[in-house]
């Protein structure tokens, strides 16, 4: 049955007009984008498929090339749009934390950071500056490798945090593997920097580690001294 012969209610496009995008689900989501399906499959059916092969939208979203166009019903044309779609996302996220933004809530700053780092195949320690009203100075990509209290240097967090004249620093990093439990050398050199970055008098708000899922925040799991 074609998705045209659903009730209203049912139809993903229809549906998201009526109580917002939240409310669909990943496949409904999907189907909208994929607009059409193939023979003896409307777009949802062709939508579950895919999100059964790749086990979730990451991966789907995250697949190179070749990887995507080797579905049947993907292709170049879905493929460019798809970028297209991702970078528009990542550009929005960038500009709710643009220089001068003042920051929230850590919902805002967990959706801004997931989107600068999840992508990365390798670590990747980063530090947000802000100024006394929480306000963003800047967004700093600082280290790359595994991350441990020999490739994060507290003297070159401190330099950086001078530069901008940065009264608090949120820290970030993120997990390739996927798992966002913090290890015990993540709670170290968080500790360790803060101690650095306090005697410079600048405050050390939260670190969040990013992987699958929400990120978590040592400041919320009272893992920072």
């Amino acid at each position: 049955m074609a998705i045209s012969d659903w009730p209203v209610s049912e139809r993903p496009r229809e549906k998201l007009l009526a109580k917002g995008a939240a409310a669909l689900s990943d496949a409904e989501l999907l189907a909208i984008f994929l607009r059409t399906g193939v023979t003896g499959k409307t777009a949802v059916d062709l939508a579950r498929d895919l999100l059964l092969e790749y086990g979730s939208l990451r991966p789907l979203l995250e697949a190179d090339y070749k990887q995507f166009c080797k579905v049947q019903g993907l292709g170049m044309a879905k493929y460019t749009q798809l970028q297209a779609i991702l970078e528009m996302s990542r550009r929005h996220l960038r500009e709710t934390l643009q220089r001068g933004t003042t920051l929230e809530n850590t919902q805002q700053t967990r959706d801004y950071l997931t989107s600068e780092l999840r992508s990365y195949e390798q670590e990747v320690f980063s530090c947000l500056f802000l100024d006394n009203r929480h306000r963003v100075l800047e967004f700093v990509e600082l280290f790359q490798g595994t991350i441990n209290s020999a490739t994060v240097h507290p003297r070159e967090v401190v330099k950086k945090a001078l530069k901008y004249n940065a009264a608090a620093v949120i820290l970030a990093h993120n997990h390739p593997s996927g798992v966002s439990e913090p290890s015990q050398a993540d709670i170290s050199i968080t500790n360790h920097l803060k101690t650095a970055l306090g005697m410079v008098d600048i405050r050390l708000l939260d670190h969040f580690v990013i992987g699958d899922g929400e990120p978590i925040s040592l400041a919320e799991r009272g893992l920072i001294d």
